[in-house]
């Protein structure tokens, strides 16, 4: 009797295992077919990387309150990959598999963006940044050395993903093929046509290859479909608001029929320090997704929640005003889900719509996550930048190194170097990436900034004198043709007036990958520095610092790096997410880099500033 019913369990198990398994998404016919039946994809968009994981669920609550059924995420090769070697799919908001798990109790489809190029306004695209310490290695191309780089990405993820796909019963319907690459054809005209489509189809193989069974699609402008687009599999179009035109470019590339899918509709836009906060109005948004559910056009609202660039995860861009536009740690995106997690009015207003087209119900709105106000946050130990100094070994070298030839990713490089002789004229400093402050003999003279173009400034520099320059890298830049060119720190040579300036150069590694330990000392007005003080909380939710009255730097609570601040806005506090705080005492370390004025104080608002905008 017992192995009859061990039989009998084993016989249900599998059973449940095969009824799990028999699950398909196809294109066909014009359609998408989910077990033999079509389905429309009403998605948005939100990157489980900018979320902590243990918001994952209430996000997606929120998501599929708003009338979705669909959730599409970028997978960031760098956020799961830091170093060679070096492997993260488990702590924290890297655990993916976690997401895609989450996502399926919650009765969502997964639309997986795996690149390896993302774009997103996130740091190089995604790319890891030590590929660029291999010269024979030329990202986005048609290279070897890049391609086999790619292909143990691809794989490592796989491995992650492969239970989840809708084959093996998991949320995964669709995975993107590369990223808008017709956009970056379009800019690399010096490389030939062939040679980017044979890249873009080996992506395509790996992807294949690595187990990842699709169906595949490829996302572009519809005007770029010609270089982005991959015969056989489906193009998706971004930023298409006019359903003809749409239709009328995926026929041609898809064999004269659909289905038709939107697979970024913009109801915000991204935003850059030192620039005005885009806004996208709420009857604007709704219209345009009346539009497309009235058409039967499949969308993805990108995004729908747009979370944080915490740490030194923001990338940035550029034109030709200004040489990087580096992008706000908040990605609030003025999006229907707001950075918190708050329901805004464009939310309200695009559940009502899809409420009355949807043949499926929608939810109640989960509650929102508490907000907390605390007593003015006092820091009241310090230290500057030059007592920190001492504790760090220097590299040294003849000329300034780069970040990627120090082996360092992120933060800060002191570069410093002692004159014997007495020297005066203009610093020039055309290869700075990004931002700088430079000192002679401790003292502040200068500021320069990548941002506006300035590169260089009046110095005099006295007989022993020590000129030093803090270097801070704001963001890889994440779109474009210049995506090649992202070395970090000082990458030319350093000149008063035409004379480079040579012979030991020290070079102090500032990674601030952890939180520095502030121990006792001092600071000085106009020398960065380092602060750190305790708060203590009761019950903890969500708390804005409120960052007004410092310059610019980086905020740690609790060892977590929430990010950059910057006095000119248009970004005024950070978030902190309550799921990050402890009971009682937390601890919180800021480095300043301009420290001018400052009070080592930080209020807390009950709501996010990010539109105003200030000079420096």
């Amino acid at each position: 009797m017992k192995w009859f019913l061990f039989g009998l369990v084993c016989m249900l198990m599998a059973g449940a295992s095969m009824a799990q398994k028999a699950r398909s998404f196809e294109v066909k016919n014009g359609l998408f077919i989910y077990d033999n039946q079509p389905v429309q994809i009403h998605s948005g968009e939100m990157h489980y990387a900018r979320i902590p994981a243990q918001y994952w669920r209430h996000r997606l609550k929120m998501v599929k309150a708003m009338g979705l059924n669909t959730v599409a995420t970028y997978v960031f090769w760098n956020y799961h990959n830091p170093a060679p070697g070096v492997w993260d799919f488990k702590t924290g908001s890297h655990n993916i598999a976690e997401f895609l798990r989450i996502a399926k109790e919650e009765g969502l489809f997964v639309i997986l963006r795996p690149g390896p190029y993302a774009c997103a306004e996130w740091e190089f695209g995604g790319y890891p940044w030590w590929l660029s310490k291999d010269t024979s290695l030329v990202i986005r191309s048609y290279n070897q050395p890049f391609l086999d780089s790619c292909k143990v990405y691809i794989n490592k993820l796989a491995e992650q993903v492969k239970p989840y796909l809708v084959s093996s019963g998991g949320p995964v319907i669709m995975v993107q093929v590369e990223n808008e690459f017709g956009s970056y054809v379009s800019q690399r005209k010096d490389i030939p046509i062939d040679t980017h489509r044979r890249y873009n189809e080996a992506i395509h193989q790996q992807l294949v290859s690595s187990g990842l069974t699709g169906p595949f699609f490829t996302s572009d402008g519809t005007w770029l479909f010609e270089g982005g687009s991959i015969p056989g599999i489906l193009p998706t179009a971004n930023g298409e608001d006019n359903v003809e035109n749409l239709k009328k470019a995926v026929n041609k590339y898809h064999n004269n029929e659909g289905p038709y899918m939107v697979a970024e509709y913009y109801p915000g836009w991204l935003h850059h320090w030192a620039e005005p906060f885009p806004n996208i109005g709420v009857q604007q948004v709704a219209q345009q997704i009346e539009k497309y559910l009235k058409n039967g056009v499949h969308f993805n609202v990108y995004m729908v929640h747009g979370g944080t660039n915490f740490g030194f995860t923001s990338g940035a861009n550029y034109n030709n005003e200004h040489d990087i536009q580096p992008d706000l740690t908040s990605y609030d995106y003025d999006a229907p889900i707001s950075e918190a997690g708050w329901a805004t009015p464009k939310y309200l207003a695009v559940r009502d719509l899809i409420k009355k087209y949807a043949k499926y119900t929608v939810p109640e709105i989960p509650a929102k996550i508490p907000v907390i106000t605390l007593p003015a946050i006092q820091l009241n130990r310090s230290i500057d930048l030059f007592d920190l100094k001492k504790t760090v070994q220097p590299v040294v070298a003849d000329t300034p190194l780069s970040f990627e030839a120090l082996n360092q990713g992120h933060g800060y490089v002191l570069y410093s170097k002692r004159f014997t002789q007495p020297v005066q004229g203009t610093l020039q400093i055309k290869g700075l990436r990004d931002y700088a402050v430079v000192y002679v003999d401790g003292k502040k003279v200068a500021v320069l900034n990548r941002v506006n173009k300035e590169y260089t400034a009046a110095i005099n520099i006295p007989f022993n004198g020590m000129l030093e320059i803090l270097v801070e890298n704001m963001g890889r830049i994440n779109y474009g043709s210049e995506i090649v060119h992202n070395s970090k720190g000082i990458i030319s040579p350093v000149l008063i007036d035409d004379m480079e300036i040579t012979g030991g150069w020290n070079m102090y590694k500032l990674p601030f990958d952890k939180a520095p330990v502030v121990g006792t000392g001092k600071q000085k007005e106009g020398k960065a520095a380092i602060y750190s003080g305790t708060f203590s909380v009761t019950n903890p939710g969500d708390v804005f610092l409120d960052m007004h009255n410092w310059g610019k730097g980086i905020v740690f609570v609790n060892g977590i790096n929430l990010g950059r601040y910057w006095q000119v806005g248009p970004q005024q506090t950070l978030y902190l997410p309550g799921c990050w705080l402890k009971k009682g005492i937390n601890q919180i370390v800021v480095f300043e880099q301009l420290n001018d004025n400052i009070k080592p104080v930080i209020p807390t608002v009950a709501k996010p500033v990010l539109t105003e905008l200030k000079g420096e």
